[in-house]
């Protein structure tokens, strides 16, 4: 039985907006989500950096920017480690306690910089939660080899043909999940 469910794709395909419209659906329906996100920020039509959001919680935080003094740098954005565990390890390790549905946007470059990152996203893959992610397509890591290797997961590439269609799919396997879950339980 899938229960790991993680999407990829080419940068600006929409990964991010079908996780979080997959999220909110789940949410809709009364299930309990929680996670990190991470969401692009512009100004005057320009990128300059990634903002962390707590799923259950709105608080925010930075992942990267292009002027952000110190840090590690991936491209033109120096990443923000402090932000990264403060908020975002600590919106997964959350959810992860108190969800039935653990979000991570994303697992990539920038937040694999972070040991607490890959502990955390080492206990979310081995606990028995329902996951939902975004794998970033060029992410290098042995964290991300074992997930696409994993009998229990499941990889999605996102393109413009299915992008519109692909939160749905990702919402009904979820509740195929939740529901043999909940029937083995009783």
């Amino acid at each position: 039985m899938k229960r790991l469910f993680f999407i990829t794709g080419r940068p600006g395909v929409g990964k991010t907006t079908v996780l979080l419209n997959a999220a909110d659906g789940l949410r809709d329906i009364g299930h309990s989500v929680g996670g990190m996100l991470s969401r692009e920020v512009r100004e005057e039509g320009a990128r300059v950096g990634f903002e962390l959001v707590d799923f259950a919680t709105g608080q925010k935080g930075w992942l990267a920017h292009v002027n952000r003094p110190t840090g590690p740098q991936v491209g033109k954005y120096r990443v923000n480690l402090d932000d990264l565990d403060r908020i975002g390890v600590h919106a997964i390790r959350n959810a992860l306690r108190d969800t039935e549905v653990v979000i991570v946007d994303e697992v990539g470059p920038m937040e694999l910089l972070s040991a607490a990152f890959k502990q955390v996203i080492e206990d979310v893959v081995d606990s028995q939660k329902l996951v939902l992610g975004v794998i970033h397509h060029s992410a290098r890591d042995s964290i991300v080899d074992s997930i696409k290797k994993r009998s229990d997961a499941e990889i999605v590439e996102l393109t413009v043909g299915n992008r519109h269609e692909l939160h749905n799919a990702l919402i009904v396997k979820a509740m195929q999940f939740l529901k043999e879950r909940k029937a083995q339980t009783e």
